[in-house]
């Protein structure tokens, strides 16, 4: 505690990481950050802007690259990434920003990504479902994790699908997005030995439509694989990325 105070004191710690060390989280107006969810879960707490005021979303940004050296942050509308990347280029003007969609990762100049020895593929069926495979990614990149991404090979031309079968394989997880009846999955599952994370995602129309048929035929899968929720990128990211530390571990230290 002594050595907290007199590193505020210095200026060498900061109150926010201050109380981040000392709580695990850190309360500001927009609500409260939680700092020390990485080291507790191995997923890092990210910052869904949907329903958030710019403001809200900068300054829960600016309190994540305080006490974490990044911030995650999904589903950015085009008005608070622009409020956002104006306000950091004052109070964090040495960040690099990158971009999967609306999806975004800031990281400063102190934090040293790691490295994972281990791939995930990112698959989607068609350009709809690239969105949420975009969120997915973003989650796998900030862990390190190898990311072999293929886009657009629905079962509408089958052809496509069973040409990617070999790179499927060598991947040591997959996340697949599928919206419509969600087949996609399903169908991989049936073709690989490696463990596949079926998104739904709310594309479709009519009956069944907005997620319902994809989730219902995933979650009816007679080829063993796990699913996620409707748009549930970041925690098929963040599961595989579970996965594919893991699989690093066992790499690293075979005993």
């Amino acid at each position: 505690m002594r050595k907290l105070l007199e590193a505020v004191a210095d200026g060498s710690l900061s109150p926010a990481e201050a109380e981040a060390e000392l709580t695990g989280y850190v309360t500001g107006e927009a609500g409260r950050f939680d700092a020390a969810r990485e080291h507790r879960r191995g997923i890092p707490e990210a910052i869904l802007a949907e329903g958030k005021a710019p403001e809200q979303v900068t300054a829960l940004a600016e309190t994540a690259l305080e006490t974490t050296d990044r911030a995650l942050l999904t589903r950015l509308s085009d008005r608070q990434l622009a409020v956002l990347e104006s306000a950091l280029a004052d109070s964090f003007p040495d960040v690099t920003l990158e971009h999967r969609g609306d999806a975004l990762l800031v990281e400063t100049a102190d934090r040293e990504r790691p490295s994972v020895d281990a791939t995930v593929g990112i698959v989607t069926a068609g350009t709809v479902d690239q969105t949420v495979a975009d969120e997915a990614e973003i989650v796998c990149l900030d862990a390190g994790v190898a990311i072999d991404r293929v886009d657009d090979i629905g079962v509408a031309a089958l052809d496509r699908t069973l040409d990617q079968v070999d790179r499927f394989r060598r991947a040591d997880v997959l996340i697949v997005a599928a919206g419509r009846e969600g087949a996609l999955p399903t169908v991989i599952a049936g073709l690989v030995d490696t463990p596949v994370i079926g998104v739904p995602v709310s594309s479709g129309y009519g009956h069944g439509g907005d997620g319902e048929a994809a989730l219902s035929g995933m979650l009816q899968s007679c080829t063993v694989m796990s699913v996620v929720n409707v748009d549930a990128g970041f925690v098929a990211g963040g599961q595989a990325t579970l996965i594919a530390r893991t699989i690093d571990s066992a790499r690293t230290d075979p005993d």
